[in-house]
């Protein structure tokens, strides 16, 4: 049995519910389910009564709690001290960030780990999807923001934000298909998408372009790989009236004169960010950081 098995095992047996310690772990309730079944065959024996108000421990799984919260402890306790020897008085955790979080979303959390861990540093660096998952599971990256959640048990990820993306257009073409409640994304029809390279974020990219089309928009050439959509590049190709960019509400670049942000009827676009790290991973300071980063409704 693995330290990370016990403390899964743990948590459901406090919370005496799935759902509740699958919040307090930061992982699904279905992974959790599976791994505390697993648990139970690996162990030969029944370790939870699932019920439709909750779970309680046998008494197989009350001897386990016992047995992992010492085991537990001594884990911890010996980690702390470990700790005590390393050459240097602080500790790193390397964030990896997107282009585009809206601008408070990473306040608190930094806020608050700040206070909870004065000796940690934040080492922000900006990237892709793909290579914040390819940093991840190299041991290079301890925590990352992307737009797609991971697939594979190696890492885990929480839903922190959801934003309802926006059109930008030139101000004169705007005016032509602004409607009383916004755009519809077929008025966009003719009109080039600004758009990312597949390879930064395939499952984003290709959930995006495939709604795209599906409302009759022609998406033109892919854009080069290795182009970083940043905002003078958006702003730039809808200037001249023949293009248009996504973005989401309160968009934190200023939008000069010649270009208007403008809602999608139904808002048909919505753009997620997870927080996604190491399944292997015990820090605490990570762990308080991920906690802090609750999620947000669509904007």
């Amino acid at each position: 049995m693995e330290i990370r098995e016990m403390r899964a095992f743990v948590a459901v047996a406090e919370e005496g519910s799935l759902s509740a310690a699958a919040r307090r772990l930061h992982v699904s309730q279905p992974a959790l389910s599976q791994s505390m079944n697993a648990l139970e065959r690996q162990l030969g024996v029944q370790l939870l009564i699932r019920g439709s108000t909750g779970v309680q421990t046998t008494e197989a799984g009350m001897t386990l709690l016992d047995e992992a919260r010492a085991v537990l402890a001594r884990h911890d306790q010996a980690v702390t001290a470990v700790a005590r020897h390393t050459s240097v008085g602080d500790s790193v955790l390397r964030l990896g960030i997107p282009l585009e979080l809206p601008t408070d979303l990473l306040s608190r959390p930094l806020a608050d780990l700040a206070v909870a861990y004065p000796d940690t540093r934040v080492q922000a660096r900006h990237m892709s999807t793909a290579a914040q998952v390819a940093a991840l599971r190299a041991g290079d990256l301890d925590v990352g923001l992307v737009r797609e959640r991971p697939i594979g048990p190696d890492l885990d990820a929480v839903l922190v934000v959801e934003e309802r993306l926006g059109v930008l257009l030139s101000s004169e073409q705007a005016a032509k298909i602004t409607g009383p409640d916004g755009i519809r994304l077929d008025a966009l029809a003719g009109l080039s998408w600004v758009g990312f390279p597949r390879s930064g974020s395939p499952a984003w990219y290709d959930e995006l372009t495939a709604i795209l089309r599906s409302h009759g928009l022609d998406l033109g050439p892919a854009a080069p790989e290795g182009q970083e959509l940043i905002p003078a590049v958006k702003l730039a190709a809808v200037t001249a009236g023949a293009a248009f960019a996504l973005a989401p509400p309160n968009w934190s670049p200023p939008i000069p004169d010649p270009v208007t942000w403008s809602p999608l009827v139904g808002h048909p676009l919505v753009r997620r960010t997870w927080a996604a790290w190491s399944a292997d991973s015990h820090r605490r300071d990570l762990g308080r950081f991920v906690a802090a980063l609750e999620l947000r409704g669509p904007e």
